[in-house]
This record gives structure tokens, sequence and C-alpha cells, in this order.
């Protein structure tokens, strides 16, 4: 939820697609074999350049470790841009291209301490190539779509989603094929660099998707590049005691009738509704029709042009599945379709713990956690009496407009505290 969060999903980017340029002895085989020489049987690491000096540099490995990096006099050094599988691009460098910050892998003799590697070979991807790669990625989640899976056809590989507003429900159809690449949320965690790669048996009515890729002329088909797709629970209820200290609260769900402990970290967003924003969507939900004071609008007015223009969220590579899907139908100020109401979230005025209260009615977005452990909140709303009173359900149609998942929104815009 944090800017930050798009870095640390970009480094997944990043990761991966040097990885996957990487990967194997038979890859560094061909970079020795391409320039004359005969690869070593050596060690490998790959990581991220934190310092230069003289002989070489030292890299933060993918693991944790620190490892200095010294070049023999035949070491190979090439570059490669990040969104190259293959070395047909890639190009000679010296170790004066190598910068702070690069991404790289390399391979030679490590020391028996394993803290020193004497490099013959190291392929690199410069961190200016990243953060270029960062901002079309961003951009490709932005344009992408986000929603509830309502049904999963394993015939056709595709899958439904369903994103709602209070004008109506959008459904996407999601075409799925060998190349997309699938990722799944962590049962207790909304970063997307805690994601691990999915299938398609995995996907689930009721998950929270979100993908980036080619949509039709009509936005009713949506041809998917990636996928990244999570269990989320939905909680509408009051406050029953609040502790924090521990960053807790419990909430007495309206649905189940239970207490459930919720936790606090520094990505959970918390936002408070503006009460005349609250009376407008319950007089909505009420039908009290578009024209009530403070209805939602997806065309200016109390509700969208109330809090002023604004980019949607995205996710993944910093927001989560969450976000505007977007395209035809969707909602954006001035244009048409169903009010978009993550985007009104992301305007709305932030809160802390220390702003509730005991008995005051809120609507969560959490992880589905577990028994023992309690769940980690994504998304909280104060302010909700209005809304819960004109329809406890409520909770279920705002959450599937798409609420930005937390910290594996891929693109980490604003409004992703």
């Amino acid at each position: 939820m944090r800017k930050g969060i798009c870095r640390r999903l970009m480094d997944v980017g990043a990761r991966r697609v040097l990885a996957s340029v990487c990967k194997g002895v038979l890859l560094l085989s061909l970079v020795a074999t391409g320039y004359g020489q005969t690869p070593s049987p050596a060690y490998k690491a790959m990581g991220a350049v934190v310092s230069i000096d003289p002989t070489g540099f030292t890299i933060q490995t993918d693991s944790g470790a620190r490892l200095t990096v010294l070049l023999s006099n035949q070491a190979i050094l090439i570059r490669v841009p990040p969104n190259e599988k293959t070395l047909k691009n890639a190009t000679k460098i010296t170790t004066s291209d190598i910068a702070v910050g690069d991404r790289i892998q390399v391979r030679g003799h490590i020391s028996d301490d394993q803290k020193t590697l004497l490099a013959t070979a190291a392929i690199d991807m410069s961190k200016a190539d990243i953060a270029q790669k960062q901002a079309a990625e961003r951009a490709e989640w932005q344009r992408g779509v986000g929603g509830l899976v309502s049904s999963v056809d394993p015939a056709t590989s595709t899958i439904t989603i369903s994103t709602a507003g209070f004008g109506g429900t959008k459904k996407t159809v999601i075409h799925v094929s060998k190349d997309t690449i699938l990722r799944r949320y962590a049962p207790d965690s909304v970063k997307f660099d805690d994601a691990k790669p999915g299938t398609f048996d995995q996907i689930q009515p009721g998950d929270q998707l979100r993908a980036r890729g080619t949509r039709s002329e009509d936005g009713n088909d949506f041809a998917a590049e990636e996928i990244v797709s999570g269990l989320f629970r939905n909680i509408a209820g009051t406050v029953a005691s609040i502790d924090a200290s521990q960053n807790t609260l419990s909430v007495m769900d309206l649905k189940t009738k239970k207490p459930v402990l919720v936790k606090f970290t520094a990505d959970s967003q918390m936002r408070k509704l503006d009460p005349m924003m609250a009376q407008g969507i319950a007089m909505r939900l009420k039908g009290g029709g578009a024209g009530a004071p403070g209805a939602l609008s997806s065309g200016g007015g109390t509700g969208a042009g109330a809090y002023g223009a604004q980019r949607p969220a995205g996710p993944p590579p910093g927001g989560g599945p969450g976000g505007s899907p977007g395209g035809p139908g969707g909602a954006r100020p001035g244009g048409g379709g169903a009010p978009d109401f993550q985007r009104l979230l992301n305007r709305m005025p932030q809160a802390t713990l220390a702003d509730l209260k005991k008995g005051d009615a809120v609507m969560i977005v959490a992880t589905q956690g577990t028994d023992s452990g309690g769940v980690t909140a994504i998304t909280l709303l104060s302010g909700v009496e209005p809304i819960l009173t004109a329809s406890p359900s409520a909770s279920q149609a705002m959450f599937m407009a798409g609420w930005n998942l937390g910290g594996g929104a891929p693109t980490g815009e604003e409004g992703t505290q």
C-alpha cells in the first residue's frame, strides 16, 4: 500500500525476468562459448548490486547474504534488457557500466567461507532499464481488469469476473493461455512479493482477481498475460475492543455473530467515509436514486467529483488485484457505467486505530487468516453506519468493485497508504 510496495513488486518482476534469462548452466555456457571461453563449473548467485570497488562489486543475494564479487582477467560481462528472455539482444559491457541498484547474476569460483566469488561471467540488468520496465508494467496493470471471480471454466480456460457498483454489475471473461503467468497470494499476506506461482485450478468463485493484458473492443473479453488472485475475507460489523499497543481490534461480525481478531500492519489501509457520502450510498441502496444528496456518481458532483481527479489504483508490480477495471463500462469521473468505489475510497480521509471507538460500524477487507491468529486487514472503512443500516449485505457489493488489495498492489499508486 505504499510506493515502496511498487518497488518490491517490480523487484519481483525483475527477478523473474532475469531468472528466465539466466536460467541454468546452459545459458551461461552459451555466454562463455559465445565469447570464446570455457564455462566454469562454478557457483552462481543472483542479487542486487549494493556497492562498487576497483576490483569488482558487492551484491546482496536473493537469499539475503552479502557476496563480494571479484572479476577475473577473462571475466565476461554482458547486459540484457528486462524484457528479453534470450541473449539475442545482449550487449558486452565493462565493469564501469555496472552500477548500484543493477540486478545481476554472477558465476565463478566461491571461497570456502562463501563470502567471495571470483567471477568468470556475469549477466547484468541495469537499474535504469528496470525503472523503465516498472513504468510500463504499472501502465499495463492500470489498463487491466479486476473483480470478484463468479465462474471458472477449465474446458475453455476462461474465468468470468464481476465488478459491481451501485449502478449495476459488469462481467468480463478472462481468457487464459499457456503463456499466462499465474500467481496466488499467500494465506496471510497481501504483498505481491509473497505471492507464489499458481495454477488455473486454484482459482475459484469468490476469489479476488486482477489481470493485465489486452481487452477486446467491446470490453467484454480480456486476454490475460498475467493474473494475480487470492481468496480474501469481507467483514462488516462493529468494533468490540481496540488494542492500540498490539495494533489489533476485535470486530463482531454481523454475518457470523462471532468476534474476529483483526491485525493491522504498515500496509493496512484505513479510511473514514464522509457522512454525506455515507448517507448518499445508503439512499442508493434503499432505492433513493442517483439524484439523492451525497449519492455516488460516476460523473462528478458528490462522489467522484467531490474529491477531485485521481489516477486509478492498479496492481501486481506495487497495487494488488484491486482497482478500477477501466475500459468500456468501467467507472471513471465523467464516464458512464457503475461508480468506481476504489477511486472514491482513495480520496477519503485517512484514519488510524485511535480514531475508532467501541461500537463503531466498520467494513473490512482482510486476508483469510487462521482461526487462532486472526486476520490481517487490507482495508478498513469506518463511518459506514448508514450503509449497514440500509443494507447489512452492502459490503459484498462494495467489495466486488475491486478494492485495492494492499501490499500486493502491483502499482503502488496514490491511495495505497
